[in-house]
């Protein structure tokens, strides 16, 4: 950087080369400014870019939440149809294929005993002289699903004993949708375990014998 002249001194070259110089350096200033905007401009498209993208994820969740929601809507509108469909379908021939030939198929049968205070239901009832076979049918079966047809089949047994049926009792969970998780932990119950595959219903049994209530 040159030293500042002595204005009382200052040549016309020497004012003329301080105004190329200062010249310069606002050339180099307005470049900079330039530069900085670009990369401002730059990152404010990013930005926006960033959001659209957050845009567009939001909505393909909020999309695909709508349409599970829907889905979810459906199969609980067709849990009678899906008992219906087991009854009409042929799940008592299917359990005579496994040796349990019975006679009667109910669905929706409610049970109590007033002095036991026991009042509860069940979504299919298969029955001859010597066994009963109770069904608990869902949509989308749980665990806790399965953890309730438990307790229902605990309660059956009381509400038989008290009125002296001594029938044995094995039990069946089934639905539209069953996870591999709730399926293992209905077949370690001792539950059957009626589940669509494919086009066709199909029962698993437990391993050895099923649980005897």
């Amino acid at each position: 950087m040159s030293a500042t002249p002595n204005p009382a001194t200052i040549t016309y070259e020497q004012m003329m080369a301080m105004f190329r110089e200062t010249g310069e350096k606002l050339d180099k200033v307005a470049e900079s400014m330039k530069e900085t905007d670009r990369k401002f401009q730059e990152t404010d498209r990013k930005f926006q870019e960033t959001d659209r993208k957050f845009q567009e994820t939001d909505r393909k969740f909020q999309e695909q939440t709508r349409e599970f929601n829907q889905r979810f809507a459906k199969l609980g509108d067709r849990l009678g149809e899906l008992v219906q469909a087991m009854v009409e379908g042929g799940i008592k021939r299917m359990f005579k294929d496994l040796g349990y030939d019975f006679d009667v198929c109910n669905p929706k049968i409610e049970f109590g005993n007033k002095e036991l205070n026991i009042y509860d239901e069940v979504d299919i009832l298969l029955e001859n002289g010597d066994y009963a076979l109770l069904a608990e049918v869902k949509t989308n079966l749980s665990v806790n699903d399965v953890k309730k047809h438990l307790k229902t089949m605990q309660n059956f047994r009381l509400v038989a004993d008290a009125k002296n049926d001594k029938r044995r009792f094995i039990a069946a969970v089934g639905g539209g949708v069953v996870r591999r998780n709730v399926q293992e932990f209905a077949l370690k119950q001792g539950m059957f375990v009626v589940q669509q595959s494919g086009e066709n219903v199909e029962i698993l049994v437990p391993k050895g014998k099923p649980k005897v209530w």
